[in-house]
């Protein structure tokens, strides 16, 4: 497509008239001939949305090599094979790289998958006129300068520039976030930079047609509609890396070096100090290397996010990526939707006004009530075979509120049977039904915009009565419907009147006129009811909740305030879409901790949004469920889909799906996010204190010149006292005070929060135990000869070290609390861990043929009893060490 032709598709035709549109397009009101379209359809191309660049299979599996952490492990198993012979453990090692490689292909969700979604959201035909006949065609056809007809039920096949508009309204929730479907008009909006939920003169690709019909020239196709421009931004949007992933990448990073250095001083002991030759020296000091990797670990780390996306599905948070466990518990802003996420996205009567008096609309009021009667009667809903309600989701709303209070207008009409109307229009925006009553007269039905309904009445209805209508009497009216919609309320005006017969002429100055005011009614897509609190749940955990929406800012702002986000005539925290514009990136960034509630705001700006959060080092979960979520759904830490309301384009942006689309499950998701990764941090404490351990047991052995730990000990000890109860950690319950602590933010990692000083504490304390067990086993050893000694004093220090890790285990249940107040039993997969890992140590010790093979000894009871006192001892120096912990902390 030529440049000069991409301009014209995203012209501001909303600006402009008609037929300066029809003149640019080269177009007219009998549309194109087929040749022309043929034309078209070859410059444009067809009205499809690009797939955008697909990576193969192979290309992300191979992606998952890219980890410090699986670098070092696949490392690690080619020195264990080449050099240390070590077959065994090397093929361990590669089968967890391999499985946790696959498991990261099944789980990632790329950009193709939202831009395929869009791409099945087209509709598969048109209705458009060609050759001045009216043809039905699929969408993929339609080219610019195409003219569309327009019926409710019509799902817009393109961006169109409206050149007829009969009651016409359109549902644009999807792609602008209003609840509440547009009022198509025919005016030019001399303005510039107008958002799209304002451009009432266009209909955008994809939105819903729920009422009237209309006509319109496409003037945008495929790329170039505004949903084209939201699948580019998704497809060129960066995938943010996950807090977890940058931990673990730190990980990888810090024990590469660590390992490198140890090995490294090893060998230059071993050679300048003992005199052990450099070949022998090389392979121990690979052999400590492979000791000290943590082979489990991304495997475990995998098990933990795994578990913890099962818990999460049973509270209805549906995980598709993996990490995105993890990032919940790190967040620090949570940027909802308002529409569908912190509302209902249903309309729903909040408030009458009848009799001189606000009623609110869950108080008892009478059936029979003439203002209930008037928002039923002039009213085009329908009633599905089911018994749902059809049509616009504002008059739905009113004939669910009679429901409700007893008055079911099926019945009531059949009683009083329409036999006239004037349908709504939007110039003298009134509608008006005319119902024949069983004494021969005829009740006219007026609702409309009040203000308008006003002007047409001359009477009021109070308690029955009708009386003359007063200036006092419209003031209050006219009070009252600026109090209603300056609480966001949608307000509608209800009149009537008593008619001999039926107009001769239906014209509204006829109709519509010399009417009694019956009253107001006050509507809004309400919070949902469990929303305030979990918003004041998030604040007490120091997560700031947000609102980013398309809706207009005074409903917004009401919605925030009900929900607590902001508190009333706090006007300097709503910030709209025209506001921002105006501000450079440099001056938002500056400001944007300022603002809680950003109204009428474009898909653009929500990216820049969450960018701007980011920028602060915030960690930002972004939920939606519109088109006009995903691209910064997609932007964010983690992005949260809605599972019910939500688009299939917004699901595939997303790392989470809400079953029940509730606001109060991303807090309950947050709480158990910062469960899995305290548990993972329990892990990693566990594994690499157990590591440290070893590595100096071997490294001060190797430095006194003793023959210490086989091989074949640490590999049995990592696969069994280390994998099991690592795993069962991760499956620890909260701690009580999980939710009262600050988000830990971006910056920490897995080491924060007095892990790091713990794990080298705990990896010096256990090295040294297991090396004081050896020591003593050669000084008051209970045989005589050089090869029973030796034999007993490995056998007693695999046995310590081994034991000691598993008691260790409970003291990792918290790293300050004390094991008695986490509760040391509370976790039964925990107590069975622990209890096979013994029995798996024991087992290789006390049956004859096995202690063969691992190359220990049969100990008696004495030394068995110095075995288990050392092991259990490290219980009560750690819960020393926590206490006076917990005492520096306070």
């Amino acid at each position: 497509m030529s440049e000069e032709k991409k301009q014209q598709l995203s012209h501001s035709f909303y600006a402009e008239e008609t037929e300066t549109v029809l003149e640019k397009m080269q177009s007219t009101q009998e549309g194109l001939s087929s040749s022309e379209a043929q034309k078209r359809i070859n410059e444009f191309g067809p009205n499809e949305l690009d797939e955008g660049e697909k990576k193969s299979m192979i290309a992300r599996f191979f992606e998952q090599f890219k980890d410090m952490m699986i670098i070092v492990l696949i490392f690690a198993a080619i020195i264990s094979a080449v050099v240390s012979h070590e077959v065994v453990d090397s093929i361990i090692i590669l089968a967890v790289v391999i499985i946790n490689a696959v498991m990261g292909v099944l789980q990632e969700s790329k950009a193709e998958q939202a831009i395929e979604a869009l791409r099945e959201m087209s509709t598969p035909n048109a209705n458009v006129l060609r050759d001045n006949h009216v043809k039905s065609i699929k969408s993929t056809e339609l080219v610019p300068g195409d003219i569309v007809m327009l019926e409710a039920g019509d799902v817009v096949p393109a961006d169109l520039r409206l050149l007829e508009a009969a009651s016409l309204k359109i549902e644009e929730a999807a792609l602008t976030g209003e609840s509440v479907p547009v009022e198509k008009e025919m005016v030019v909006i001399d303005e510039q930079d107008v958002g799209i939920g304002d451009r009432v003169n266009m209909a955008f690709s994809n939105s819903n047609v729920t009422y009237g019909r209309g006509r319109g020239v496409v003037v945008s196709t495929g790329m170039s509609t505004e949903v084209g421009k939201i699948a580019g931004m998704l497809a060129q949007a960066d995938e943010t890396e996950t807090p977890l992933k940058n931990n673990l990448n730190q990980l990888g990073k810090f024990l590469t070096i660590a390992i490198i250095v140890i090995a490294a001083i090893m060998f230059v002991v071993g050679i300048a100090i003992n005199g052990t030759s450099w070949d022998e020296m090389f392979l121990t000091s690979i052999s400590l290397a492979v000791a000290a990797i943590p082979e489990g670990l991304p495997a475990i780390v995998t098990i933990i996010l795994a578990l913890g996306t099962q818990v999460m599905a049973k509270r209805n948070s549906v995980i598709r990526k993996l990490p995105a466990v993890e990032t919940l518990g790190s967040t620090d802003i949570i940027a909802s939707d308002k529409t569908g996420t912190l509302t209902l996205n249903q309309m729903t009567v909040e408030k009458l006004y009848v009799n001189n008096q606000q009623i609110g609309a869950k108080e008892e009021i009478p059936n029979d009530l003439m203002a209930v009667k008037v928002m039923n009667f002039a009213n085009d809903t329908k009633f599905s075979q089911e018994g749902g309600l059809i049509g616009d989701p504002t008059e739905t709303a009113l004939v669910q509120f009679g429901l409700d209070k007893g008055f079911d207008v099926r019945q009531e009409v059949q009683k009083e049977t329409r036999v006239a109307e004037l349908p709504f229009d939007s110039d003298r925006k009134l509608m008006s039904t005319i119902h024949e009553q069983a004494d021969g007269k005829y009740l006219v039905a007026v609702k409309g915009a009040p203000d308008v309904l006003l002007n047409r009445t001359n009477k009021v209805l109070l308690d029955d009565t009708v009386v003359p209508m007063t200036d006092k009497e419209k003031s209050d009216i006219l009070a009252n419907n600026t109090d209603m919609a300056q609480q966001a309320l949608r307000v509608l005006g209800m009149a009537y009147k008593i008619v001999d017969a039926i107009p001769a002429e239906m014209e509204s100055e006829i109709v519509e006129n010399d009417l009694i005011f019956a009253g107001l009614v006050g509507m809004i897509d309400p919070e949902r009811a469990e929303a305030a609190e979990a918003v004041r749940v998030a604040k007490e955990a120091g997560v700031r909740p947000i609102m980013i929406t398309g809706d207009h800012k005074d409903t917004a702002e009401a919605i925030a305030v009900r929900l607590g986000i902001v508190d009333k005539g706090d006007d300097d925290a709503v910030l709209t879409g025209a506001q921002l514009n105006e501000m450079s990136d440099e001056e938002f960034a500056q400001k944007v901790s300022e603002y809680s509630v950003y109204a009428r705001v474009s898909p653009e700006h929500k990216v820049c949004i969450v960018k701007a959060w980011q920028k602060e080092g915030k960690v930002v979960a972004m939920t939606g469920d519109g088109v006009n979520d995903a691209p910064a759904l997609k932007q964010a830490d983690i992005g949260i889909g809605m599972g019910i309301t939500g688009t299939e384009v917004s699901k595939g942006a997303s790392d989470m799906v809400l079953a029940d689309d509730n606001f109060a499950t991303i807090v309950v998701a947050v709480e158990e996010g910062r469960k899995v990764f305290s548990n993972i941090q329990k892990s990693v404490q566990y594994l690499l204190a157990a590591n440290l351990g070893e590595v100096l047991t071997l490294f001060l052995a190797t430095l006194f010149g003793w023959d210490t730990l086989l091989p074949i000990h640490l590999l049995w000890i990592n696969l069994v006292t280390d994998t099991f109860p690592a795993i069962a950690l991760g499956m620890e319950p909260a701690e009580k005070d999980l939710m009262s602590h600050k988000p830990r933010g971006r910056n920490s990692n897995l080491f924060s929060g007095g892990v790091l000083s713990s794990i080298i504490y705990q990896g010096i304390l256990e090295g040294a135990t297991v090396l004081f067990v050896y020591w003593s086993a050669i000084q008051w050893p209970v045989h005589s000869t050089y090869d029973a000694i030796h034999s007993d004093a490995l056998t007693m220090a695999f046995a310590t070290l081994g034991l000691m890790q598993l008691f260790h285990a409970f003291n990792v249940k918290s790293v300050h609390q004390s094991i008695f107040k986490v509760g040391p039993f509370r976790n039964r997969t925990f107590n069975w861990a622990i209890l096979l890992s013994f029995a798996l140590m024991m087992v290789i010790i006390i049956v004859p043929g096995l202690n063969d093979v691992f190359r220990v000894a049969h100990l008696d009871l004495y030394q068995w009893g110095i075995v288990l006192g050392a092991s259990f001892a490290i219980i009560p120096i750690v819960e020393i060490v926590k206490f006076f912990q917990r005492k520096a902390m306070n």
